[in-house]
C-alpha cells in the first residue's frame, strides 16, 4: 500500500505526510515514510526502491513534488497505489517557502509550479482552504474506505 503525496513545493506535502505517519504510528499502524528531500540525486528512482522494498502489509508514504508525468507514472507500475494531491496558491506557497528555514530558490518554486502536471489523485487537499489536521482527517478517511486501515471510530 503505496501513498504518494504530491504537489508543489510549498503547498504542504511534508508537513501533512510528517502528521499523517504520526496518527498512524498513534494508531498502532505499520507505515513508512519517505521523503524525496533526503535524497539528492535520483530522486524519483530511489524513492521507488524504497518503496518497492518495504513489506505489503505497511502502509508506505511518498512525499515529493511528482511534477514531471513519468515519475507518476513510474509509480504507477507498483501495486496498490494512491495519489493525494497537495495543492495551494502560488502565493501562498512562496510565502511558505519564504518561512523555512533553508528556502528554495524562489525560481524553483515558479518552475514546480508552472510545470506541474496534475496528477490522476484519489484524493485532492487544498492547503489554502484545508488545516493540517483536518487534511490528516480526510487522508485517514480514504485509507479506511479503500481497505488500508480499520475503522477507528
Amino acid at each position: 500500500m503505496i501513498l504518494v503525496i504530491c504537489g508543489p513545493s510549498g503547498a504542504g506535502k511534508t508537513t501533512i505526510a510528517n502528521a499523517l505517519s504520526a496518527r498512524l504510528e498513534a494508531r498502532g499502524e505499520a507505515a513508512s515514510l519517505h521523503h524525496s528531500d533526503a535524497f539528492s540525486s535520483r530522486t524519483y528512482e530511489r524513492l521507488y526502491e524504497r518503496a518497492r522494498a518495504d513489506p505489503d502489509d505497511t502502509i508506505t508514504i511518498v512525499d515529493g513534488t511528482f511534477y514531471k508525468r513519468r515519475w507518476q507514472t513510474q509509480f504507477r507500475t507498483l501495486e496498490d497505489v494512491r495519489f493525494v494531491h497537495v495543492t495551494a496558491s502560488l502565493e501562498t506557497c512562496l510565502e511558505r517557502n519564504r518561512s523555512r528555514a533553508d528556502p528554495i530558490d524562489e525560481q524553483g518554486i515558479h518552475v514546480v509550479y508552472r510545470e506541474f502536471t496534475e496528477p490522476d489523485a484519489a484524493l485532492e487537499i487544498d492547503t489554502d482552504d484545508c488545516a493540517v489536521e483536518t487534511a490528516v482527517d480526510r487522508i485517514e478517511d480514504a485509507l479506511e474506505a479503500w481497505g488500508w486501515l480499520e475503522d477507528d471510530a
